[in-house]
């Protein structure tokens, strides 16, 4: 096993099991919390991440395949590929995008760091990977969240392909971009709900 990265809540290492190459996310413990909370907040993200990757794969999103849950580790299939923040031929795959957070939002998901970070383009398939912070929410100040969080993380010209595509036929559009707005006006106060 061959440790990838270290996040602020989680290992993740690579490894092969039966011949498939995986990544295995494992929530480490956190000393500063009382260590019944830190055991309850790890197992819990953990089942609350695995569920998110279950939803989007039925949904037709591509997303890394779960292999198997554990208390605190997920094991799921290890995508290669370029992050969508590393590539040039961002505006060719822009709309495509949108139409993911569109189908993403619609099931009731939210990313919480949508971000080209997070977007690998493998085989000429869009994959959004990390929901570590993800949610299972019909919240619409989440989902303007999403929004402002990618925003932020592409040029102007891109984010217009985004939304774009995001806009069409989506029936929460107006009020999500309606909060998005409500949002930017907050200045320094755009933060997440807090769990």
């Amino acid at each position: 096993m061959v440790e990838i990265y270290e996040g602020a809540e989680a290992i993740a290492s690579c490894d092969i099991i039966y011949n498939t190459e995986v990544l295995i996310k494992t929530r480490f413990c956190k000393k500063y919390r009382v260590t019944s909370l830190d055991e309850e907040l790890r197992e819990f993200r953990t089942k609350r991440e695995a569920k998110i990757l279950g939803i989007l794969e039925k949904a037709s999103i591509y997303v890394p395949r779960l292999i198997a849950v554990g208390k605190y580790t997920i094991i799921m299939e290890r995508i290669h590929g370029v992050l969508l923040r590393d590539t040039k031929q961002k505006t060719n795959v822009m709309k495509k995008i949108g139409i993911i957070a569109k189908k993403m939002h619609a099931c009731g998901v939210v990313h919480g760091d949508f971000t080209p970070a997070n977007i690998i383009i493998s085989k000429n398939k869009i994959y959004i990977i990390d929901f570590g912070l993800g949610l299972i929410t019909n919240s619409i100040e989440e989902k303007a969240l999403d929004l402002l969080l990618f925003k932020r993380s592409v040029d102007k010209k891109d984010f217009e392909i985004f939304i774009k595509a995001y806009a069409k036929d989506n029936f929460e559009y107006k009020k999500v971009i309606g909060k998005l707005n409500d949002i930017e006006k907050r200045g320094r106060y755009q933060i997440r709900t807090l769990e």
